[in-house]
């Protein structure tokens, strides 16, 4: 396969399984190419995700009536990399090429290469608008936040996010800026596992925001915690580094695989349970307790771009739920005066503001404080005592994943 074609191959190959079979990025997985490839592979699929509606709109002044999916996503990615700044000469061969390579798609080289000589040489994307969220997830957040607010984060989430570190204790940092709230954030993409550091054991990539309900716990030295629904392992590790004993449970087996590769990594300890913490029985009890529950995930997208096209909304009800289950059942692990962060990476009130009301109603004497935690603004937290992040916060530094959370402690 002529250079460069193999991993837009991989990209096409991957739209075609999250727009067309609803897969996850994450689960679509293309083990015959190189490191580097797949590499990017996965940033060309990503970055056509995010500016998808920009493209089809520029694609649809040229097209009489829209092409098999395959075909589609082939010219997708095609505009994305021309928008980028790549050679069109490169970028159409590709194109023709990926296109005639398929028995369905053979004939449709023709159209491919006509389309795309057809576009303007600069600017392709200038100007557009950024692409919206779904309708089951825009409107109960123009509901919430307000359409300025919105718009402001759909900005943030249609650009390439950059890499957020967390150190541990006594590592150098790597060349970076040094967030706010003390996470490590470089600018640009890279192979993770060839950065200085990584080897060794100092540092693991988390978002800045997810770093932040950890250190709300605040683990002291030989407290012992609990982290529940713990993998893949980010803030097991920050527990660890903190000097906790940490117990690690979680459902998933290969996500806890995951998690003990992690700790190896990092020289860091924990016990790992592997099981259903809504069946699951501790042998004692905790001083704290770090519960990040399932939820949409819609605080993610700009680390998730393929959520919008995969998700729609209708298991809310059912994630709620659970996240209350969760939340009782954790509450009564505690120690006397024992404190518990709950936290979701949902930008949905359901999940976070109006589900810490309904536990502080449901547990008499049960009260969330707030605290004062370094880079944080005091407007983000909430009148309830949350903590409310949201992605277009820092925008101008990269924004952040949209969270929730909130520390809680018995009467």
């Amino acid at each position: 396969m002529a250079e460069g074609v193999a991993a837009r191959a991989a990209a096409v190959a991957i739209l075609d399984a999250v727009l067309g079979e609803g897969q996850m990025l994450s689960d679509v997985a293309e083990a015959t190419l190189a490191p580097g490839d797949r590499a990017r592979a996965q940033r060309l699929a990503e970055t056509v995700l995010r500016q998808l509606e920009p493209a089809d709109k520029l694609l649809d002044r040229h097209l009489r009536k829209a092409p098999p999916l395959h075909v589609m996503n082939v010219l997708r990615l095609a505009v994305v990399e021309r928008a980028q700044g790549a050679p069109a000469h490169g970028v159409v061969n590709a194109a023709v090429d990926i296109v005639r390579r398929g028995k369905r798609t053979t004939h449709m080289a023709g159209l491919v290469n006509a389309v795309l000589r057809a576009l303007p040489e600069t600017g392709l994307l200038e100007g557009a608008a950024p692409q919206k969220l779904p309708r089951w997830l825009r409107q109960p957040m123009v509901h919430t936040y307000g359409r300025e607010v919105v718009t402001a984060i759909e900005a943030v989430q249609a650009q390439e996010p950059p890499l957020d570190l967390t150190l541990r204790p006594g590592f150098p940092a790597p060349e970076s800026e040094v967030l706010p709230t003390g996470s490590s954030r470089l600018q640009g993409g890279g192979q993770v596992s060839t950065m200085p550091g990584f080897d060794q054991g100092g540092w693991w990539v988390q978002d800045a925001a997810a770093a932040l309900p950890a250190r709300l716990l605040d683990a002291q030295p030989g407290e012992v915690v609990l982290d529940l629904c713990a993998a893949p392992g980010g803030k097991t590790l920050q527990l660890a580094a903190a000097g906790a004993v940490v117990t690690a449970l979680d459902i998933s087996g290969p996500r806890m695989a995951r998690l003990a590769e992690n700790l190896a990594r990092t020289r860091l300890a924990a016990t790992l349970v592997t099981a259903d913490a809504l069946n699951w029985e501790p042998q004692g009890r905790f001083d704290a307790i770090l519960l990040d529950a399932p939820c949409s995930a819609t605080g993610t997208i700009r680390r998730h771009p393929d959520l919008p096209f995969i998700k729609d909304g209708s298991d809310i009800a059912e994630l709620v739920a659970l996240q209350a289950a969760l939340l009782d059942r954790a509450l009564g692990w505690l120690k006397p005066g024992g404190r518990l962060v709950f936290a979701t990476c949902s930008l949905l009130p359901e999940e976070g503001e109006r589900q810490l009301d309904a536990a502080l109603a449901r547990h008499p004497g049960l009260t969330a404080d707030r605290a004062v935690l370094p880079g944080v603004d005091p407007g983000w937290w909430t009148e309830s005592g949350g903590l409310r992040l949201r992605p277009d916060y820092w925008a101008d530094k990269g924004g952040m994943d949209g969270f929730f959370m909130a520390r809680l402690r018995q009467g």
